[in-house]
């Protein structure tokens, strides 16, 4: 035998008896978070996919309501996993930072149609050619999403909404113009450069129900952190007892990766109080 060859073999035998060891595979399956629902809507015209994440005792305490999360960009590919990983470590009993809740991730089909209201502006129109259809999707979540999550699961009322980028702006449009679908308002990066900001000029309703909102912002520009401050300026002018303000500027954040710390620090903010106090 050459000594090359032989040299060969000595330094393959050890892979070889490594290799006679490895585990063998007894078993494969899927590991799943949730659950994807496709319901019809008829106010939509259209089949639309909700994610559901249920808490982890759901199925073994039938006795048990949780309130539920609703999450704009919703999609598997969108923001549903880790928001919901959020939710689930937040919920362990050691963190005790938000009470266990489901999660609503609503999929996407047109997110620039469902949330935006229609603009007045010639680019906004000219950029987003299907714009403007806001209030149909707020119409869905009143009238068809919410009564069916309700029917289907053991729901308490207690309701947060988490929209980010025109998913604040459509956040912020429902905590102007229907605020009671909601309780918990959660709004990241708000594009509220839509319509020429006017949103942030219309009327403010009288909050007849206790409301948190949490509005954040990263390093995004001078427009996108001017209104963001400017919504939360606007409600706390109003000064309503029952309305509580949160407003957090992540400067090591962009637009593009605010979202996941902005959620956890505005549960801290919303829920661990209130679990503080519970647990006195």
């Amino acid at each position: 035998m050459k000594l090359s060859t032989l040299l060969l073999f000595l330094v393959l035998t050890p892979s070889l008896s490594f290799a006679q060891k490895l585990a063998i595979e007894t078993n494969e399956s899927d590991f799943v978070i949730g659950k994807s629902i496709t319901i019809k809507s008829s106010i939509l015209n259209e089949k639309r996919q909700l994610n559901i994440y249920l808490p982890a005792s759901y199925l073994h305490d039938k006795s048990k309501s949780y309130p539920v999360i609703y999450l704009f960009d919703g999609s598997k590919e969108e923001d549903f996993i880790h928001i919901a990983g959020i939710v689930q470590f937040g919920s362990f009993s050691w963190i005790n930072m938000v009470p266990e809740s489901i999660v609503v991730g609503i999929g996407n089909v047109d997110r620039k149609r469902d949330f935006t209201y229609p603009s007045n502006n010639t680019l906004d129109q000219k950029e987003f050619p299907t714009s403007g259809k806001s209030a149909h999707f707020i119409a869905f979540i009143e009238n068809e999403l919410q009564p069916y999550i309700n029917s289907k699961f053991r729901t308490t009322t207690t309701k947060t909404v988490i929209g980010q980028s025109l998913g604040g702006l459509l956040a912020t449009e429902i905590l102007f113009k229907k605020p009671n679908l909601f309780d918990n308002y959660i709004i990241v990066s708000p594009s509220l450069w839509w319509d020429d900001e006017k949103l942030l000029n219309i009327q403010l309703p009288k909050y007849h129900s206790n409301k948190s909102v949490y509005v954040a912002v990263g390093k995004e520009g001078t427009v996108m952190e001017r209104t963001a401050k400017a919504l939360f300026d606007k409600l706390e002018n109003q000064q309503q007892q029952n309305l509580t303000l949160h407003f957090e500027f992540l400067a090591d954040k962009t637009h593009g990766d605010a979202l996941h710390i902005a959620v956890y620090n505005a549960f801290e903010k919303i829920f661990m109080p209130k679990n503080a106090i519970k647990n006195k």
